[in-house]
């Protein structure tokens, strides 16, 4: 491993600049989140002179593991007194009990050409779609990577004694499908209570799951006259009066993203083995915390020289709420194009700059209730809106909203090439659709999707 000093990862704030303290033992939300109409959200800033990419293919194991020297949590412990074989041992170890729960572990998901999609949607050999297969994921989908994450931040504060395994707070979800699934089986493995805010018409099946892990249910109906989804107001309350945000959006945990990056690791290192470069990459979004996880990914493997470019990232929402997309065009409303359409990194950061300090003119809640079949999507808000605007103006992709019937069609289009997904994980499939509709993806070109929720 490379040799470790404190400043290899920090967390700053999106939106003011601000970081938590060292003996923070839950550094989860900007120390100034509330505070004047800023987009207060923490994120992991690399050192890219102290960490390193990890050379060749995944190999097995667990992901946390495998690209440790990426995490804030494994130099939050080595510069705390632990060592690398401590670190390891205890990933080892949560891994072990999540499988005891759930069957099985973290291992790295397939992810390759899918040889049916590609034909049937007119691609030539030189181009074509690559799935990256979450729906054999603990619990069933990509979430459990997110939480994996955050468990492993709470036992690094006990193991440095920042924290107490005698005295933990609740931890606490807003959430109806996949999330919460993945976070009753995580915090079942680590041993932690957990509340989880549903709303009325939660599946009855993935209920009765979250009660058979232990999960304490809350059912929260929406109140006549009041916008914005109830389970994240329950969830914002419960915060306040001291559980901990164990969720995958950012601006209440911003370390569930780093957990969700080892998807995007696992996809660069596999394109790096086989010599293969992505044009495009379209990922579904409803809290933003998936594509904010695969755009930071590629990021940081470019910065790192583990990929030459980060492929065009395209996101999908459905017509029944698209708050990114309308967030997405009042930001790129204040660039100044230059030739061709083309705009300035620096223009970009300025806009985001105002964005950020703005937040209620780009980000509010949706102002009815959202309705899709893919219902995973349907977030009133877009929690990481900020870093996915800006993955897509830098990158040059673009927001799409989606029919209900292109989510039907795109779902039955999956599972027909074998893939045994619910409408919300095939989603990005419908966006892909659309973009070679209009002429922005070409039969040639290499896009990646995102197969992230099993079908139950």
């Amino acid at each position: 491993m490379t040799a470790v000093r404190e400043a290899a990862t920090r967390l700053v704030c999106a939106g003011c600049g601000s970081s938590p303290g060292n003996d923070e033992p839950y550094p989860f939300r900007c120390p100034h989140l509330g505070e004047g109409d800023v987009d207060h959200v923490l994120r992991r800033v690399i050192d890219p002179t102290v960490v390193t990419f990890p050379a060749g293919p995944p190999i097995g194991g667990e992901p946390l593991v495998t690209y440790r020297d990426l995490l804030h949590s494994y130099h939050r412990a080595i510069s705390g007194g632990a060592s690398d074989g401590e670190f390891v041992s205890l990933v080892e170890r949560l891994d072990a009990a999540v499988a005891a729960v759930d069957g099985h572990g973290f291992a790295p998901t397939p992810f390759g050409r899918s040889e049916h999609l590609s034909k049937a949607l007119g691609f030539n050999d030189g181009g074509g779609v690559w799935v990256k297969d979450e729906t054999g994921n603990v619990a069933g989908s990509h979430k459990a990577r997110h939480l994996m994450g955050v468990l492993l931040h709470l036992e690094v504060a006990e193991l440095l004694g920042l924290a107490s395994p005698g005295d933990r707070p609740d931890l606490a979800i807003a959430s109806c499908g996949n999330a919460a699934l993945a976070a009753a089986v995580v915090a079942a493995a680590g041993g932690r209570r957990l509340r989880v805010f549903v709303p009325v018409d939660a599946d009855t099946g993935i209920v009765a799951r979250l009660e058979q892990l232990g999960a304490e249910v809350n059912v929260c109906p929406r109140q006549p006259g009041t916008a914005g989804d109830p389970t994240y107001a329950r969830l914002r309350e419960a915060i306040a009066a001291g559980a901990l945000a164990f969720t995958c959006q950012g601006n209440e945990n911003g370390l569930a993203i780093e957990g969700g990056e080892t998807l995007g690791y696992e996809i660069v290192s596999d394109l790096s083995a086989t010599g293969t470069a992505l044009d495009h990459i379209v990922v579904q979004v409803g809290g933003g915390a998936l594509a904010s996880s695969c755009m930071q990914a590629f990021s940081e493997a470019v910065e790192l020289g583990a990929a030459a470019r980060a492929p065009r990232a395209h996101t999908v929402q459905t017509f029944g709420a698209h708050p990114l997309e309308r967030a997405y065009h009042r930001v790129k409303a204040l660039l100044a194009e230059g030739p061709a359409g083309t705009v300035s990194r620096a223009g970009i950061d300025r806009a985001m700059s105002t964005a950020a300090s703005h937040r209620s003119e780009y980000m509010w809640p949706w102002e009815s209730e959202p309705k899709s079949i893919a219902h995973g999507i349907l977030d009133d808000e877009t929690y990481d809106w900020l870093a996915v605007v800006g993955g897509m103006l830098t990158s040059g992709g673009q927001p799409l909203v989606v029919s209900e019937q292109r989510l039907g069609e795109a779902n039955e289009l999956a599972k027909a090439a074998g893939y045994a997904v619910d409408p919300t994980g095939s989603s990005g499939l419908a966006g892909l659709v659309d973009l070679l509709a209009g002429g922005v993806v070409r039969p040639g070109e290499r896009v990646a999707l995102l197969f992230t929720g099993a079908e139950r």
